[in-house]
Order: C-alpha cells, then structure tokens, then sequence
C-alpha cells in the first residue's frame, strides 16, 4: 500500500470526505422529506413514489460497480469525485423544475449516476491514507457523520421548514448550493493517492465478480447490504408519509423526529465501527442490526410522547452504524487493497441494485393496497435477517486478530 501522509492529512481529508457524504445525502434525501409537499402538487401515487426511489437505487448501484472499477483500474480518484459533486448538484436544481412525474422519475435517475461512484472512491481514499489501526473509526465516521447530521437531521429540519414557507421547489434550489461548495473544497484540499507499485489495469490485477463473491466476508457483506439498505431506504421513503397521514402529525413534528434518527446514526456511524476496533467487526455486526426493528415497531405501536418516541428512534437507529463495516471496513480487510474501490462498488451497488430498486416498489405497491403500515411491517424484518447473516463472517479487525494470535502463541 502507498505510505500515509500522516494524522493531520488523515484528519483533513476524513473531514472532507465526511462533509462531501453529508451534501450527498442531504440532496438524496431532499425529496424523501418532500414528499408530503411534492406529492399532492404532481399527484403521485405511492406506487410512483416507490418507482422514484428505486430508479435512484438502480442507477446509483450501475455507476458505484462502473465507476469504482474505473477509478481502480485509472487510479483517478480525485477528478471523479469532484465532477460527481458538481453533477449532483445541478440534479438537484432539476428536481426542482420537475413539473411532471416523469420529469422527476429521469431526474431522479441522474442523480443516482452522479451520486453513485462516490461512496466506494471515498472509501477508497480512506484505505489508501489512513492507517489500519484506526481503519474502523475513520471509515464510521466518513460514511456516517456527515450523511446522518447533514443528510437526515440537517436536511429534514431545514428543508421542511423551507418548504412550508417557500415552497418545495426553493427547498431543492437551496439544497444544490452545498454541493458546489463541496466540490471546490475538495479541488482545493484533497490530494490524488500515489498510484500502485503495480500499474492499474494490468489482466493480474483485475478481479473478476465470482472471484470477489468467492471471499465468504464480501458474499455476506453483499446480502447485508441488501437487507440494510432496503431498511433506510424504506424508511426515509415511507416514514415521513406515514407518521403525517396515519399518525397525523403536522410536517413540522415529522422533520424532528426523522432527525432524531439522523443524529442517532451520525453518532453511531463512528461509535460502532470504533468500538468494532476492539471488540472485533463481527460482535458489533450481530448485535446493532437487530436494534433497527425498534424504529417501525414504535412507529406503529408507541402511544407515548413524542420525546418517547424520539427515544425509541434513536436507539433503534444505531443499527445503522454497521454500514461503514460492512460496505467498507470487512471487505476492505479481507481483499487485496489494489481493488478496494471494485469490490466497495459491488456491495453498495448490489445493495442499492436489489434492496433499494426492489424494496420501495414492492413496498409502495403493498401500501396502495394495504395501508402505509405495509412498508414498516417489512422494515421489522430486515435487519433481523442482517444480524442472522453476521454470524457467517470471519473476523477482521487489525486488533482483535492481533490478539487472537498472541493467545494462541501463548497457549
């Protein structure tokens, strides 16, 4: 691997990366906490809400497994980053204008190629210029931070109050800005990583999508990663929806709640990997997931306050701090790391592919017919599966294996 460049890189560049995530998914996000607002004015029905969030997922998961070969292969990271940025940025501006659904649904679309190539090259950096001891917390809060307090908690109670005094089109025009901002940030502080010993896109470096599936901790991260994203994916998707239209609250409860998830996960999404350092990545991927059926389950049932409720939504969102281990640190730990950003791209891509192309249309067909319930009772399964499928994994964390050997040495 290329030498680090040293803590104070390390720490400007995470918190680049961090920050460009959180822009991401405060534009992602956008229309799910619109919704309420775009949904009366275009007359959408949930069965188009549900196509909209899954041509996302689909056209995200083709460019994360198009563009994270291309930057392994090219060894270009930075360049694609930042036009991936700009691109998103000017998607959401789009969203705005739509007039239509199908104005929408291709803007969506777009969005999905320019954001999708960023998750796994930003991982990809991350390998490449932090050292692995602390692999798992710069991972956590690369992925998690940013996109939690900017994505969730930021972007549903600043959009939300946009919307009801603007409007829903000056609340996608204002989330654009961010975006620009990010990409020159970037442009101006994060540095290219010194290309591999071994030239990129030799026939010995490739790695072939049976070969990769063929490492048992890049299979089961790959059907984690199903089960885990069809659950944010349905929540962010369904949840707004539900807690107005069934639950009656008005738009203004809804952001706060739906950010009290977005601050639990921004805590989570370093605490969990960090504390995965040294109790080991699979303990901490059993047990969080199984936290996540609290969310629909006090949705549907909690009667309390809604401080109560908050409560349950925060603890329930932990789970969500096993995103950056198993999209990231496991498989990153397992395979050879001239192909991080390959095999990154494969497991969001298949997540997002599957579980976020399959799970908000099947679930937006099941509310049309079964009430907006539907899509929270499959929210309780999800992440049940997941913890079953962590205990397949292999550990892989730096400190726990470096244990584990001197025990047996001893022994």
């Amino acid at each position: 691997m290329p030498k680090q460049r040293g803590r104070h890189y390390e720490a400007l560049l995470i918190g680049l990366l961090s920050l460009n995530f959180g822009i991401l998914f405060f534009d992602r996000n956008a229309l799910n906490f619109l919704m309420p607002f775009v949904q009366p004015d275009l007359r959408l029905s949930n069965t188009q809400i549900g196509l909209i969030a899954s041509v996302f997922s689909l056209t995200w998961a083709i460019a994360g497994l198009v563009i994270g070969n291309l930057s392994d292969r090219t060894g270009m990271r930075k360049p694609i980053l930042i036009v991936a940025t700009f691109g998103f940025a000017i998607c959401s501006v789009f969203s705005g204008l739509a007039a239509s659904f199908t104005m929408l649904f291709v803007t969506r679309l777009l969005m999905g190629v320019m954001e999708g190539g960023v998750l796994p090259i930003s991982q990809s950096l991350t390998v490449l210029e932090v050292a692995p001891g602390r692999r798992g917390f710069a991972m956590g809060f690369m992925q998690n931070f940013g996109s939690n307090v900017l994505g969730s908690t930021a972007a549903s109670l600043i959009l939300v109050a946009v919307a009801t005094r603007f409007g829903w089109r000056n609340a996608f025009y204002l989330a654009a800005i961010p975006g620009v901002l990010s990409a020159l940030l970037m442009w101006r502080f994060v540095r290219e990583p010194a290309r591999e010993a071994t030239a990129p896109g030799l026939p010995a470096q490739r790695l072939s999508l049976r070969e990769a599936l063929a490492q048992r901790n890049v299979f089961i991260c790959v059907l984690i990663s199903i089960l885990m994203v069809s659950l944010l994916v349905l929540c962010f998707a369904f949840m707004p929806l539900y807690l107005i239209q069934v639950r009656q609250m008005d738009p203004g409860m809804m952001g706060w709640l739906i950010g009290t998830l977005g601050v639990s996960a921004g805590v989570a999404g370093f605490v969990v990997p960090g504390i995965s350092d040294w109790i080991g990545r699979k303990p901490a991927m059993v047990v969080a997931p199984l936290l996540g059926v609290l969310a629909p389950l006090g949705a549907l049932y909690f009667q309390g306050s809604p401080w109560g409720l908050a409560a349950i939504f925060f603890a329930a969102w932990t789970a969500i701090g096993t995103f950056p281990l198993f999209m990231a640190t496991i498989p990153s730990e397992t395979i050879d790391p001239r192909h991080t950003a390959t095999v990154l791209g494969l497991i969001m891509g298949v997540g997002e592919g599957v579980g976020g192309v399959l799970s908000p249309t099947l679930a937006g067909a099941a509310a049309d017919h079964f009430g907006l319930q539907a899509p929270l009772w499959i929210m309780t399964v999800l992440p049940l599966l997941a913890g079953l499928l962590a205990l397949g994994l292999r550990e892989t964390a730096p400190r726990r294996l470096g244990a584990l050997k001197r025990q047996n040495a001893h022994g």
